[in-house]
């Protein structure tokens, strides 16, 4: 099928879906509501998968939509994975040139995984943050990872450790590092205690480090709360 078609036939699916998702305020009947899920999990797929960013947008305002009903269904996730790893783990090229980098997309796909809370949006996370080279995806990408709260095996902690700790090394940015720490923070007090080293090291090179003062504070602050519980 042509673009122009595939592309107005996207556009039709998108009117009736917002007539039927959001237009109206009766109660529905459970065939009802099986039907505008369908129909919004099938935008979703369709518009997070197209080549433009206003497609990619779509699918994004659908997926904040259904997130803020309490919808975690699996289809979402997965839509939010094939986004916050598009331009970075999966790439298109043409004439040797990256088509599909569209950083405002991973920052808000990253900051939905967050709400969809589970384990496999976690290991979805872990990917992003290792893949990802822009900072603002990044801290977007880990303070997620810290408001899910899990951290099996020490590899969440771990490798946020890893991703924030190499741009401390080449390049330090004030955001990733307060991100970082306020993450390691929160999974540790919801995890029962910091037992990993390596964090600990990292925050007392934020602690010290070139970051400004409001971050620098925030490390010996989260240093002196880990301290108190007995974290370290």
């Amino acid at each position: 099928m042509c673009t122009f078609k595939r592309g107005l036939i996207l556009v039709v699916v998108a009117v009736a879906g917002v007539s039927l998702v959001m237009g109206q305020e009766q109660e529905m009947s459970i065939e009802e509501a099986y039907l505008r899920e369908a129909i919004e999990m099938m935008i979703i797929r369709e518009t997070s998968r197209a080549s433009t960013l206003e497609q990619k947008m779509i699918a994004l305002d659908y997926i904040q939509s259904a997130l803020s009903r309490g919808s975690t269904n699996d289809e979402i996730r997965v839509a939010l994975e094939f986004l916050t790893l598009e331009g970075t783990q999966n790439r298109a090229m043409e004439n040797g040139r990256l088509v599909n980098n569209f950083p405002s997309i991973r920052l808000r796909a990253a900051r939905y995984l967050g709400d969809v809370g589970n384990q496999a949006a976690v290991e979805t996370l872990l990917r992003v943050i290792m893949a990802e080279n822009e900072p603002m995806v990044l801290q977007e990408a880990i303070r997620s990872l810290g408001v899910i709260g899990l951290n099996e095996n020490g590899d969440v902690i771990a490798t946020i450790v890893r991703a924030a700790g190499a741009f401390h090394t080449v390049k330090p940015d004030d955001m990733v590092a307060l991100s970082a720490v306020d993450a390691i923070s929160k999974i540790a007090f919801k995890t029962g205690g910091l037992r990993d080293p390596n964090a600990v090291q990292y925050i007392i090179k934020i602690a010290d480090g070139p970051y400004v003062r409001p971050v620098q504070e925030r490390a010996r602050q989260v240093m002196s709360d880990l301290r108190w519980s007995g974290s370290n």
